[in-house]
């Protein structure tokens, strides 16, 4: 009696699971087209768990298309829109540098993490700056691994990476865009070199010559989310082992912003312990009104005043 219950429960339980898996399969299906038609005929504005930022704000689609066809630069930049807006590649490949800008707007180790491994073989840099803006290491990088879904190829690092963020919005982007490529939706798009106030150039390097009207901010603690920290860890471990000299830049911000930081000191022993840090903040002297366009982003007065003053560092690394 007990064989036959076995026999009866286990055949019951194998239909179950196949069921499931086809509802599982069928579910599946029926999200996705969902999502590419909620993606291209609903209005913008209700798409609050879908967002598909192609062409956003830091030309990241037109540098990473550059990307593809650069390779064995002297350095190459890392980090954040501050490395965007403030490593002028133009100026510096025009002194003998052979540099590429792979910032990522919004960019925490995570994303930056993605781009290395997607990138770093054909690039082939002598020398890594990396930038380091104390919020990077504190956000959980939602929004920096939506533009890089959006705006580069869909491969298993991009699988690799909506799982590791595992946030719906991330989720919804990534099978957003592979329906999109699979479809070569995006094989007529084109990115303007200047849009609004942002002008692109060769190298990776984004130009705005906006000005700020300075004001007084709240003060901050930094607080570094330990996710992003082992992850920053883990990239300066593989720069280095494979013998690439790896220099962390706290780029200029303005000095309302650096005076917010009540702990500023603690982050600069944190950077010192992994690698050759240098803070331009501490270096340079540089007017708010005058070399910003924001509260933390360089315009091109300011880029102006800051690139030689990167020249020289980089000139002490032989």
């Amino acid at each position: 009696m007990n064989l036959l219950s076995f026999i009866f429960n286990s055949r019951i339980m194998k239909k179950f699971i196949c069921n499931l898996i086809i509802f599982s399969f069928f579910s599946f299906f029926i999200y996705v087209a969902l999502l590419f038609v909620w993606g291209n005929y609903f209005p913008r504005k209700p798409k609050s768990n879908l967002e598909y930022p192609i062409g956003s704000e830091g030309h990241l689609y037109s540098r990473l298309k550059e990307a593809k066809t650069v390779s064995n630069v002297d350095i190459l930049f890392l980090g954040s829109s501050h490395a965007i807006r403030g490593f002028n590649t133009r100026d510096l490949n025009e002194v003998g540098y052979n540099s590429f800008n792979l910032g990522s707007k919004a960019a925490t180790p995570l994303q930056v993490l993605t781009l290395l491994n997607r990138y770093l073989d054909q690039l082939n840099p002598k020398i890594v700056v990396y930038e380091v803006f104390p919020p990077t290491l504190e956000l959980d990088g939602v929004e920096g691994s939506l533009h890089l879904l959006a705006n580069d190829v869909i491969d298993k690092h991009s699988f690799e990476l909506a799982f590791k963020q595992n946030h719906l919005k991330t989720y919804n982007t990534l099978f957003y865009g592979t329906i999109m490529e699979l479809l070569n939706q995006n094989n007529n798009f084109k990115e303007d070199s200047i849009k609004g106030k942002d002008q692109y150039f060769k190298c990776g390097y984004v130009e705005r010559k906006d000005f700020w009207s300075p004001k007084l901010l709240k003060t901050h603690q930094i607080e570094i989310n330990q996710d992003q920290l082992d992850r920053f860890e883990a990239i300066v471990k593989i720069l280095k082992s494979r013998n690439i000299k790896v220099v962390l830049v706290f780029a200029p911000i303005s000095s309302s912003m650096y005076s917010s930081y009540s702990n500023i000191s603690h982050f600069d022993s944190l950077m010192s312990s992994y690698s050759n840090y240098n803070n331009f903040n501490e270096m340079m002297n540089l007017n708010d009104s005058l070399h910003f366009y924001d509260s933390h982003h360089l315009n091109k007065v300011g880029v102006d005043e800051f690139t030689p003053k990167l020249i020289e560092m980089l000139k002490t690394l032989n």
